[in-house]
């Protein structure tokens, strides 16, 4: 399956706001990483835009290259064909404008420091003044429900705290857009569910963009405007389907027919192309 014609997302955002301008703009992009044992193709004709206000899954099977295809849009891999712009301009160009923050898999905090010393770290290489420094800190560990443990470390917190942190620290900077990388995935379900929710709370309340890597079809299901669906190896965009739930969205809403319907539809999605592969 060649996408040929690049398909065009557009946010859910109310009229008059600024969805129309894109973010992320991908235009016939491939990457093939050269190896000992000859050449991967990883991503393959790759056509996608993302708009203010979305929020992007990308979801499928192990090694489709969904977080290589992050990490191009971070500049942390280069394609080898096509072209990539990140609100306008080049990702390596947006990486030192900072116009992104990353959230990895895991909440990679430095031990030593405490949780407000983890969220300085961007800020002291930005060198945003100290008082600054404190506000954006205050600000946004409050909104992620952690503003008693300024003065906690790393390993005295669960893993959805230290996660909830990392976010914190992406956001410190007040980057457009949020890039991450199964961020919950190798937490417990109920703590999951809870960072699912405030995730979408942070989403709405910064109307940042967002892209989300993630294996779960109820988690992409929940959280997005926009699925894009990739297909095994070389990656390629099987199907980008499009949200029809509000964005106000609870954990009830899972047992509601839309979301049951659109789950199907993103695991028929995911089964037919294994199926023309």
């Amino acid at each position: 399956m060649d996408m040929t014609v690049k398909p065009h997302l557009h946010a859910s955002a109310t009229a008059g706001d600024q969805s129309a301008r894109k973010i992320v703009s991908i235009d016939d992009l491939s990457l093939v990483f050269e190896t000992n044992d000859g050449p991967v193709n990883a991503l393959s004709h790759i056509n996608l835009d993302i708009h203010a206000g979305d929020f992007v899954s990308f979801i499928g099977p192990s090694g489709c290259g969904k977080t290589t295809l992050l990490r191009v849009i971070a500049d942390l891999e280069r394609q080898t064909a096509g072209t990539i712009e990140v609100d306008g301009t080049t990702p390596e160009d947006a990486r030192l404008n900072r116009l992104y923050g990353y959230v990895f898999q895991a909440p990679a905090l430095f031990p030593w420091r405490t949780i407000a010393g983890n969220c300085k770290v961007p800020l002291e290489i930005f060198g945003i003044s100290k008082e600054q420094q404190q506000r954006q800190i205050d600000k946004y560990l409050e909104l992620v429900g952690l503003g008693d443990f300024h003065k906690k470390f790393p390993w005295q917190l669960s893993g959805g705290m230290q996660q909830r942190a990392s976010i914190a620290r992406a956001l410190c900077f007040e980057p457009e857009l949020l890039l991450m990388d199964e961020p919950f995935g190798a937490l417990d379900e109920i703590t999951r569910d809870h960072l699912n929710l405030e995730l979408l709370k942070i989403w709405r309340e910064t109307r940042k963009t967002v892209v989300f890597v993630t294996h779960s079809i109820p988690e992409a299901v929940l959280l997005s405007t926009h699925i894009v669906v990739m297909s095994p190896r070389p990656g390629r965009i099987a199907r980008i389907i499009k949200s029809p739930l509000p964005r106000e969205r609870t954990l009830d809403d899972r047992d509601s027919p839309e979301f049951i319907a659109l789950a199907h539809e993103v695991r028929e999605a995911l089964a037919n192309d294994h199926r023309i592969n």
